[in-house]
């Protein structure tokens, strides 16, 4: 088995990984880089046969719905079969119509059950389920030719699914031949230091709760699932009703999970902003909108509920509450990667915080694992070979782990 990191040896996001053994291939990821400048299609990797000209290229396995590891799938063919967790690919799916640009829709693949292997040509493949921010993440096994790689994907084991990181050491198979490992934490946490989890960002989300006088807005990533549960607890416990809009609504409904946070139940309110009734009228959503409607609310309620509810917080939003006026001791949280605020991706947001006098708070953790759990995985897997992947330190992880071996992009190698 021959290996080529195509994207990602010394970088995070943009990962792609191919994989050649009895002259067929198959690629780990597809992603878009973070820092993309929005002609996408020139980030494609030099990959023969994403056109589908190739039949040895026999699909791409997705290990999870962040863009960067599956924003390249619109850029090739529909004919290539694609890999990825069924509620991913349904978030995926539900997601679509309500984003920009290029609308991502996987070609009909496999669907990953934890533990079971499939059969790709001569690969044999065994997804295990991960504990990510992203729902529905996957780690995967690959065999072909007695050897074996172990692709981590991204991963964590302080989320609302830590217990799968212990399921996970129990599964896999020691003395793995290589192991393709992320490191997104190095450099952004110390050795002996760990992430907050997620019940702790419950706790700090409630604390804040508690201490707002009017609504609670709070600025995540809706398909942050994890984060949206912390933040509906949060809310509930603190005596507020959670506010979501149709995108949100169309997300969690996809998850397919009942104990997930819902728009029929009761301390859930579906409000739909300006931008997304143009949305709906556009584009003939009638039925999508009436099948989340059981709770809407409307401008002229807001002002009402304000101090008891809780806002999914979206840029849109905005314009809607200013005009609605329901303002009135009002806090802001922001709960997502503090680079997305540094580089200016939200300053309009910020500009308008400053305008309504909307104080700003930061809650937040990591979906990615600290540098103690990378070291418990490795110490009891047992690698031959460790290869670092999806990290900006690819030269720390000889000081850290054993048998490392730093690849380059582009380069083929053999396991």
């Amino acid at each position: 088995m021959q290996v080529c990191i195509h994207r990602g040896s010394k970088q995070i996001g943009g990962s792609c990984v191919e994989l050649k053994c009895d002259g067929q291939r198959l690629l780990l990821d597809l992603g878009l880089p973070l820092d993309a400048d929005g002609d996408n299609a020139k980030y494609l990797p030099n990959v023969q046969g994403l056109d589908g000209s190739d039949p040895s290229l026999l699909g791409i396995l997705i290990s999870h719905p962040h863009l960067d590891h599956f924003g390249l799938l619109g850029h090739v063919a529909s004919t290539i079969p694609v890999g990825l967790g069924p509620a991913a690919r349904r978030i995926l799916m539900a997601a679509a119509p309500f984003l920009p640009g290029e609308r991502v829709i996987p070609a009909v693949g496999w669907d990953y059950v934890s533990g079971k292997k499939f059969q790709v040509g001569p690969f044999s493949i065994t997804p295990y389920l991960v504990d990510h921010s992203a729902y529905d993440s996957y780690a995967l096994l690959i065999e072909c030719a007695g050897k074996t790689i172990f692709y981590s994907g991204d991963f964590r084991d302080h989320g609302r699914k830590s217990a799968l990181f212990d399921q996970l050491l129990r599964a896999l198979p020691k003395q793995i031949d290589v192991m393709l490992l992320e490191g997104s934490s190095l450099g952004r946490l110390a050795e002996t230091e760990t992430f907050p989890s997620e019940m702790d960002i419950e706790n700090d989300l409630l604390a804040a709760f508690k201490n707002t006088k009017g609504m609670a807005l709070v600025h995540t990533s809706i398909q942050n699932i994890d984060r949206i549960v912390s933040i509906y607890r949060a809310s509930r416990r603190s005596g507020r009703k959670l506010i979501i809009d149709l995108y949100a609504a169309s997300i969690l409904a996809a998850t397919g999970n009942k104990h997930i946070p819902q728009s029929n139940w009761d301390d859930v309110l579906l409000f739909v902003p300006h931008a997304q009734r143009l949305q709906v009228k556009n584009n003939a959503w009638f039925d999508l909108l009436q099948s989340h409607a059981a709770n809407r609310i409307f401008p002229e309620q807001l002002p009402d509920i304000a101090a008891q509810a809780t806002l999914l917080f979206r840029p849109m939003h905005r314009f809607d509450l200013t005009r609605a006026k329901c303002l009135g001791g009002a806090g802001y949280i922001y709960s997502q990667w503090c680079g997305y605020w540094d580089q200016g991706c939200y300053s309009r947001v910020n500009e308008w915080l400053e305008e309504q006098q909307i104080p700003k708070m930061d809650i937040h953790t990591s979906g990615h694992a600290s540098t103690k759990t990378l070291k418990t995985l490795v110490e009891l897997i047992g690698p031959k070979r460790l290869v670092p992947i999806h990290s900006f330190y690819p030269e720390r992880y000889p000081e850290l782990f054993p048998n490392v071996t730093i690849e380059s992009d582009t380069i083929w190698w053999d396991v």
